[in-house]
């Protein structure tokens, strides 16, 4: 389980700095720090930095092996980003869906794509237990 004293950390390039900051802005994310190569947020607890690197944007992502997101431990959370992404037109990768139905690792899911095409997976489980 997550220890308080940790924030896990992630770096990921992106095309142009002003398109990303207002995406993750527009998320729900803090922006940290800002400079003239990258930009730093709050990514719902953890940070996350986008490097500017436009040759290094990925032109056919796929959901496996590389994406990253947030795991929700309340479903109210969960609801109200789903809500944020669908009543703001952010682009879908996947649309919510729920997977392994009716086994214990039952959860809901749902794909965003960034502006440089990272690939952001948002999931809630309802039994909690099947976290890790």
């Amino acid at each position: 389980m997550r220890e308080s004293n940790k924030v896990f950390h992630l770096a990921v390039p992106c095309k142009d700095l002003d398109e990303t900051a207002d995406y993750y802005q527009k998320l729900g994310c803090r922006l940290a720090r800002r400079y003239e190569d990258r930009v730093t947020f709050d990514f719902f607890g953890d940070q996350l930095v986008c490097h500017l690197n436009p040759e290094g944007i990925d032109k056919t992502p796929k959901m496996y092996p590389r994406h990253f997101g947030i795991t929700f431990l309340d479903r109210e959370e969960f609801d109200r980003l789903l809500e944020k992404a669908v009543n703001q037109s952010f682009p879908f990768f996947q649309e919510p869906m729920v997977r392994f139905p009716g086994k214990r690792e039952e959860h809901l899911t749902f794909f965003l794509i960034d502006p440089a095409n990272n690939l952001l997976e948002f999931k809630y489980y309802h039994d909690l237990e099947m976290l890790y």
